[in-house]
């Protein structure tokens, strides 16, 4: 069995190319078969009022991308100087390899990928933030 398997708890929603889906009473598992298939889960995504710092602006618009609100196509060249913008302040070797992750991604067009390593930077983005007052 090959694609994405997704794996939904009860009443959990998902969107997928668009669609918003909810599951029903009991967890769920399927696959995506479709490997360009564009897939958030909703317990995941960040709410625009959430928008508040640096890393969070690059991954709502990823995610915006991913959820087909915005044009790939107008917003990758935006989205590869927003991850440029980052490393000159996450200049660690770890944090340089999450951005060149997301930056690879970017470029391959898989927008999840993309979107799940600039969210692996939440926790030090934060880190700095509270050190930094």
């Amino acid at each position: 069995m090959g694609g994405l398997v997704l794996k939904l708890a009860p009443k959990e929603r998902v969107l997928i190319n668009g669609v918003v889906i909810e599951n029903g009473d009991r967890r769920t598992r399927f696959s995506i078969m479709t490997p360009e298939a564009n897939v958030l889960r909703l317990r995941d995504a960040i709410h625009p009022d959430e928008v508040t710092t640096p890393v969070r602006r690059v991954c709502y618009a990823a995610q915006l991308v991913l959820s087909g609100d915005l044009e790939a196509g107008d917003e990758k060249q935006q989205l590869l100087r927003r991850i440029e913008e980052l490393s000159q302040v996450f200049t660690d070797a770890d944090s340089r390899r999450v951005l060149a992750q997301a930056t690879e991604a970017l470029v391959t067009e898989q927008y999840y990928k993309c979107l799940k390593a600039l969210r692996s930077l939440l926790p030090r983005e934060e880190r700095l933030m509270a050190y930094r007052q």
